[in-house]
């Protein structure tokens, strides 16, 4: 990689904007980066606390929202320090670091997606099999694997353009190192660094997109076929957060990348991965929380069990003194 290098650092652009907005949008990200660690971290615990949520549905959501947490810690912190300070160099080992860190929960997205779309598909679909197929030990494989997958598919995109020969310019028109600016700044010919990026995420984003979309088709069809208005729309609503989720971030990935290089803008490129890595994570938790009875009604129990726990606390501190 020395070798092959001619830059030990990049330097991040960020958001253009004017220096006194600075201030505004660092406290503006980092309202964002605590509510979204709040949010998904208050979902991890519910599903812990509260044995009633121990199903397969809410396993995938803790996991799903442990990648959430980890989707922005990769950029949020780093984002959050150049927005403040002039120097925004990020060494070229933690920008490859950065870049594979991105690419593996991007890709774990997808895979635990499909996985809440085929739980749905099981649940609605085939009620009498479900628990049979979705026990504890097959949940735990598949979940398991996701991880790994997760994990070995950004590896040979990221060697790759790690040995890309860097001797122009360092500057990244980026608010963290993304696969696509940082292959525009090598100097020599990237097909084979393109190529390999396009193949693994052309991988992934079909293979769990497809999954998802067999899955919807066969629940709107079981869905349809319920008699009574009020079982279609009880059947409907047990998936309408997962489906809304899915909306979104594939909206946004296909609009990132599914569209005429003519339309290409780095500071729309910037503000859509702003969106579906910073601002959809933090949506996440809201969506399923605001439309679950289960996880309100579960958050609710937390919340008397703490403050039960704090005024135990105080009598007990009353005798002590």
């Amino acid at each position: 990689m020395e070798n092959h290098t001619a830059v030990n650092e990049f330097v991040l652009v960020g958001f253009m904007v004017p220096p006194q907005l600075n201030t505004v949008l660092f406290l503006a990200f980092l309202v964002m980066y605590v509510f979204t660690l709040l949010g998904n971290m208050t979902i991890i615990t519910v599903y812990r606390l509260d044995t009633r949520l121990h199903t397969p549905m809410y396993f995938f959501l803790s996991h799903f929202s442990t990648l959430e947490i980890g989707y922005t810690t990769v950029t949020v912190p780093n984002l959050l320090r150049n927005q403040l300070s002039q120097d925004k160099a990020i060494s070229f080992q933690r920008c490859m670091a950065q870049m594979y860190c991105f690419f593996f929960f991007g890709t774990a997205e997808f895979f635990f997606l499909a996985l809440m779309a085929f739980d749905q598909y099981m649940a609605i679909c085939h009620p009498l099999h479900y628990h049979r197929v979705m026990d504890t030990r097959f949940c735990s494989q598949v979940v398991l694997v996701s991880w790994i997958m997760s994990s070995l598919v950004p590896i040979c995109p990221t060697i790759i353009i790690s040995g890309l020969p860097f001797h122009g310019s360092h500057r990244i028109n980026h608010f963290f190192c993304d696969v696509g600016p940082v292959i525009k700044l090598s100097t020599s010919d990237t097909f084979l660094a393109d190529l390999s990026v396009f193949m693994v995420s052309a991988l992934v984003v079909l293979s769990s997109f497809l999954l998802i979309v067999f899955s919807y088709v066969c629940i709107i069809a079981t869905i349809l076929r319920i008699p009574s208005a009020t079982g279609r729309k009880k059947a409907f609503s047990t998936c309408a957060s997962h489906l809304i989720v899915v909306t979104i971030f594939f909206g946004t990935v296909i609009f990132m990348y599914v569209r005429p290089a003519s339309l290409d803008s780095a500071e729309q490129n910037k503000a859509v991965s702003f969106f579906y890595s910073v601002v959809t994570p933090m949506m996440n938790p809201m969506i399923y929380s605001l439309r679950n009875k289960e996880v309100k009604e579960a958050l609710r129990k937390v919340m008397e069990r703490i403050h039960s726990a704090r005024k135990t606390v105080s009598v007990i501190r009353g005798f002590t003194y």
